[in-house]
């Protein structure tokens, strides 16, 4: 069976991939796309599904279905195309590199910093950075950024440098099983910690916004109390799920929004008799007080479990400190 790229796709796909394999009997039984997860491990499981579907993938020469179930000994025919990554430029940005191997890099993202380009911000962007540290991440997509923080949230990304990691760590983000947790300052007094279950998707009006929606995503979030203050309280934040300003819509919904969210944090509260150090510090603190301080994982190489940690930044810091002595000079 010859494989033909068409010549309309040459400016859609750069990358053509063929390959013949027999199904080994020790994995009779098994449906022929977990089968070929087995096999071709740096394609995801939907890849190999969408192959299937167009005919890219084949069993003994015919059309087949995800479902098949193999018995051992089939020939398969992979004839596919890889869809091109858009390119983007790199650029020389210093980085926070927390820790790197040839399978991953953890980066400490810094306030003010947009991960990935779009609208407005199509440079001086994490992956224009993280294109001149490590050029070979073009080829993958959106150059093994996994997760994203909001331009004015700091702190720990994870970034794979090859196919396979890229593979196992989103496995290991779909699971929930990789550690995210937050730092957060949020209005109000929290007596104690909790869950918010509820899901989360595009505001119906505002549709730059997320909210609180039936029609969302499941999203969880759990919280704890670090410290409270008089009119505020440091919580430590606990991700399941990754939905967009998760934090910061949920904590929102909760009635005790990030401090200073300029989306979901509502009208400047000033405590009751606030010392004017704390009242300089809530007016010119303009982002949302959030920062991802702990990152834990098991390496898609070594199987070694991992957990990193990322200190406040010193704006929090100054908040903090600004916070207690106003909750001492009160008391």
């Amino acid at each position: 069976m010859a494989c033909i790229v068409p010549q309309f796709l040459a400016l859609s796909y750069i990358m053509k991939i063929q390959q013949t394999i027999i199904i080994p009997d020790e994995l009779g039984g098994m449906r022929l796309d977990q089968a070929l997860v087995k096999l071709l491990p740096d394609y995801s499981r939907t890849q190999l599904q969408d192959w299937i579907k167009k005919s890219e993938i084949t069993l003994n020469n015919q059309p087949a279905k995800a479902r098949h179930i193999v018995m051992g000994g089939e020939s398969i025919s992979l004839c596919a195309t890889l869809k091109a990554q858009p390119t983007w430029d790199a650029q020389a940005i210093d980085l926070d590199i927390i820790y790197e191997d040839d399978a991953l890099l953890v980066i400490n993202k810094p306030i003010g910093m947009v991960v990935h380009p779009a609208a407005g911000h199509m440079n001086n962007t994490l992956l224009n950075a993280l294109l001149h540290h490590a050029p070979t991440l073009q080829q993958l997509p959106r150059a093994g950024i996994l997760h994203r923080l909001d331009k004015d949230t700091s702190g720990l990304l994870v970034i794979a440098k090859t196919q396979a990691a890229l593979m196992n760590l989103t496995k290991q983000l779909r699971a929930r099983s990789m550690t995210r947790i937050y730092q957060a300052i949020v209005l109000g007094v929290l007596t104690s910690g909790g869950s918010i279950n509820q899901p989360i998707g595009r505001h119906p009006i505002k549709r730059k916004s997320m909210t609180v929606i039936e029609t969302g995503k499941p999203a969880m979030t759990h919280y704890r109390v670090i410290e409270r203050y008089r009119a505020h309280t440091r919580i430590k934040v606990q991700l399941e799920t990754g939905r967009t300003h998760q934090i910061r819509v949920h904590m929102a919904y909760a009635q005790h929004p990030v401090l200073g969210d300029p989306t979901y944090g509502g009208r400047l509260q000033l405590p009751k008799g606030a010392t004017p150090e704390l009242v300089q510090q809530l007016r010119q603190f303009k982002r949302q007080a959030l920062h991802a301080s702990e990152l834990g994982l098991i390496h898609p190489v070594t199987q070694t479990p991992f957990t990193w940690y990322a200190p406040l930044p010193e704006d929090m810091r100054q908040l903090i400190e600004i916070l207690k002595t106003d909750s001492e000079a009160l008391s």
